[in-house]
């Protein structure tokens, strides 16, 4: 019996091997091959095997999926569904790659704003001039017991610009928020340090936040758009 376990045992170890040596080397080929043919894609972030068997994810740029053959030779851009699971698997890889924990958003560049007892906790991006924006602001109110991390992120035009700056400068800014973003009070024009605002959208540009409103949950998932009060009522009791 021990004649024919130790060669079992070694060509079980040459085949893993021989499988490593294999995904490394198919790596190492697409990098090559789609540098050299794709330029303009500049550094490849990341080169993995896909769930489905035969592609390989190629990253790009941070959050930017392609999926390519084992020789770099064909290129898809889209998005890889799971019928059977009815998973947009793309969709769940590029949420994964963009997640941010809480505890590290740059909370000094945000407007804290309480309510209740303040015990819930949400992070927002937003911008003064988006419509949805402002429909999500209306269906906030009817949210108590939460703490609301406010960045102001003004990407849709240097009106959006100024606005964001006003408000900023607002002695009591999250008072100068719901004025205008709720009322159409329009904030006072104001002159303080307002780097702030340019750090969120670098923050921004880094976690792929690509559009607002964006939300941040305590777990650091993320709902891009205005989603309706019971929903972010369900996400949070999810959470607590």
């Amino acid at each position: 019996m021990k004649s024919l376990v130790r060669p079992l045992f070694a060509a079980l170890a040459a085949l893993t091997l021989g499988h490593a040596l294999s995904a490394s080397a198919g790596e190492a080929e697409i990098r090559k091959n789609l540098a050299a043919r794709i330029p303009q894609f500049g550094n490849i972030d990341e080169v993995s095997k896909a769930p489905m068997p035969g592609l390989y994810e190629v990253r790009v740029n941070g959050f930017d999926i392609y999926y390519t053959d084992e020789q770099g030779n064909f290129l898809l851009q889209g998005n890889l569904i799971d019928v059977k699971e009815r998973r947009n698997l793309t969709e769940e890889r590029v949420d994964k790659l963009s997640q941010v924990a809480f505890d590290k958003l740059p909370v000094k560049d945000s407007v804290t704003i309480v309510r209740g007892n303040g015990k819930r906790k949400l992070a927002i991006f937003a911008d003064p001039n988006c419509g949805y924006c402002k429909q999500f602001e209306r269906d906030l109110t009817k949210v108590d017991n939460i703490t609301i991390q406010l960045f102001l992120y003004p990407v849709l035009g240097p009106d959006s610009v100024v606005k964001a700056n006003n408000i900023w400068c607002a002695k009591d800014k999250g008072k100068a928020w719901d004025d205008w973003m709720q009322r159409g009070v329009v904030p006072e024009a104001g002159n303080c340090d307002t780097a702030a605002l340019i750090r969120n959208r670098q923050f921004g540009q880094k976690y792929n936040i690509t559009g607002t409103p964006t939300l941040i949950f305590a777990d650091g998932t993320r709902a891009p758009g205005a989603i309706p009060a019971a929903q972010l009522e369900k996400q949070l009791a999810a959470l607590n």
